[in-house]
């Protein structure tokens, strides 16, 4: 979320008289922001914004105190801040002077387009530049930052001059590659420099996510996201997609991916009009508690988007939802351990379980698995209250509704399950240890 000290205290409150299980909150805008011609946007200056989180160190201390993370945001480009007030540190110019930003044909710094600003990319094949990076993510977490979206990394013009010299169009592939080794790289020197009990604590780790990536991303990313989606009900680019995009990306090796909750690109413009609306959201949350990570966006437009804090149906939804993802936490460790071994994602298509199925092979967006004990059939469409799920051929066991409890034995059917607002059509396999546990924890939750 975003808004500043007082707006994150406010919505913790929130969360609390919720009982929202909260592992972190996720400060995007901790650098500050600025109003342009697209919405809301951060200076991209990597350094907190003492004005807009004015007591960061206290708040830091008070979530902590709660066991609650502070994540925020950096990327590879640097703004010019010659007209932010109260920045401290020039990193542009810093950068600049270090002569390790990428470079136009004439020798000078490229500034690329960006939206509604240009910005310089640093340039990842100088050997200095990993260094001196490294040292901005220090400053980072020395202010108690345990994690941040490490964004962009697929700009690289086609036409930049690098420092090694290479084809800028064979460089722009490996960009991202060496964006997350970098990230990754200060995340095991970091890890390594702890002693005692709080190095082999998964609690005291640090952790990242992106949204680029080429062949070797997996090796060094930690967490993916899928970038931004339109606030939309939309195949080719809204709630639908970012189905096909985890189902995809699983495939291609990325086994933790996930999606803003709600989408993230709105438009308000008086033709065109794209905004979040309440529904939407709702369901979204519902499918997202069903991916590795469970995390909210406000979106490029915040007013205009209905946000988990929106009010009690949105807040209490959400809050149901939170203790759902926490419920299947003791899978997600083993299934995380499974990927690390085998390479299968987190979310599967179902033909990976059920190859000899032709059925499941014209499956897109409409239904997968979670590990193999999982079966998640979202509804994606407004003002649906009702899905068709398959079950597949070649399972041994049933399927169980968790709401209902109802089994499912015939194979290769088709059936319609009610799925109203906050009870979307999820099943286990009855009798499963995996299964089983869900449902308690389901019902320790006051969710079942």
């Amino acid at each position: 979320m975003q808004g500043g000290t007082d707006a994150v205290r406010r919505v913790w409150e929130a969360l609390r008289s919720h009982k929202v299980p909260v592992s972190a909150f996720w400060l995007q805008d901790w650098v500050g922001q600025r109003e342009t011609i697209i919405g809301s946007q951060l200076w991209w200056n990597w350094e907190v914004d003492t004005t807009r989180y004015s007591g960061w160190q206290q708040l830091v201390k008070d979530l902590s105190t709660h066991h609650i993370k502070v994540m925020t945001y950096c990327n590879p480009c640097l703004a010019p801040t010659d007209k932010k007030p109260n920045r401290r540190r020039n990193l542009f110019e810093e950068a600049k002077k270090l002569d390790i930003l990428v470079k136009d044909q004439h020798g000078e710094p490229y500034m690329v387009a960006n939206t509604a600003f240009d910005v310089g990319m640093l340039d990842l094949t100088h050997p200095d530049t990993a260094i001196w990076f490294k040292q901005i993510l220090q400053e980072m977490v020395d202010i108690g930052v345990r994690g941040w979206m490490a964004d962009f990394g697929e700009g690289l013009p086609m036409d930049a001059t690098l420092y090694s010299g290479e084809d800028p169009i064979t460089a722009h592939n490996r960009y991202p590659e060496l964006w997350a080794q970098i990230n990754r790289e200060f995340v095991e020197e970091w890890k390594s420099s702890r002693v005692g009990k709080e190095k082999e604590d998964p609690e005291e780790a640090l952790v990242f996510f992106m949204r680029a990536g080429f062949r070797e991303s997996p090796k060094w990313g930690m967490l993916f996201w899928e970038g931004d989606q339109m606030v939309s009900w939309q195949a080719n680019d809204g709630i639908k997609s970012s189905v096909v995009g985890l189902l995809s990306s699983g495939l291609s090796g990325y086994a933790f991916n996930h999606s803003d909750i709600g989408g993230y690109c709105a438009v308000n413009l008086p033709v065109i009009k794209y905004r979040r609306s309440e529904e939407l959201l709702l369901r979204w949350m519902e499918l997202n508690a069903f991916t590795s990570v469970f995390r909210t966006h406000e979106g490029n437009k915040p007013s205009c988007n209905s946000q988990f804090y929106s009010n009690q149906q949105t807040l209490s939804h959400f809050a149901r939802f939170a203790k759902v993802y926490k419920a299947w936490k003791f899978y997600r460790i083993q299934l995380v351990k499974e990927a690390s071994q085998r390479g299968l994602p987190v979310c599967r298509h179902l033909f990976l379980h059920y190859p000899d199925d032709e059925r499941v092979q014209s499956l897109s967006y409409h239904q997968f698995l979670v590990g193999s004990e999982i079966l998640v059939v979202p509804t994606l469409d407004k003002g649906k209250k009702k899905v068709r799920a398959y079950f597949p051929v070649g399972e041994a066991s049933s399927w169980q509704h968790i709401w209902t409890g109802e089994l499912f034995t015939r194979q290769g059917s088709d059936i319609w399950i009610e799925a109203p607002i906050g009870y979307p059509a999820v099943f286990v396999k009855a009798g499963s240890i995996v299964g089983e546990t869900f449902l308690k924890n389901l019902r320790n939750s006051d969710i079942l």
